[in-house]
């Protein structure tokens, strides 16, 4: 894929890959916009600690994939425009 307002893959980032996966890396998500979610549809699990919970996403290729971008926006419509 090219780079573009829907994908960008930045191959020089020091920890490229951040994730193992095969095929095209959309670095557009680097930082997940989802994190704030308790549900989300990507693969997390959570660590639990005195102070609360945290939550590791160290599995999750979801923001990742360039075809997931729509679905992405969609979920956060929803979860910043709740009425």
């Amino acid at each position: 894929m090219n780079n573009s307002e829907r994908f960008f893959e930045n191959s020089e980032c020091r920890y490229f890959p951040c994730h193992k996966l095969e095929g095209d890396f959309n670095c557009l998500f680097c930082y997940c916009p989802m994190y704030f979610l308790d549900k989300c549809p990507g693969n997390h699990t959570w660590i639990e600690k005195e102070e609360g919970r945290i939550k590791n996403c160290i599995d999750c290729t979801f923001p990742h994939r360039p075809e997931n971008y729509d679905a992405i926006m969609q979920i956060l419509k929803k979860a910043c425009y709740k009425s």
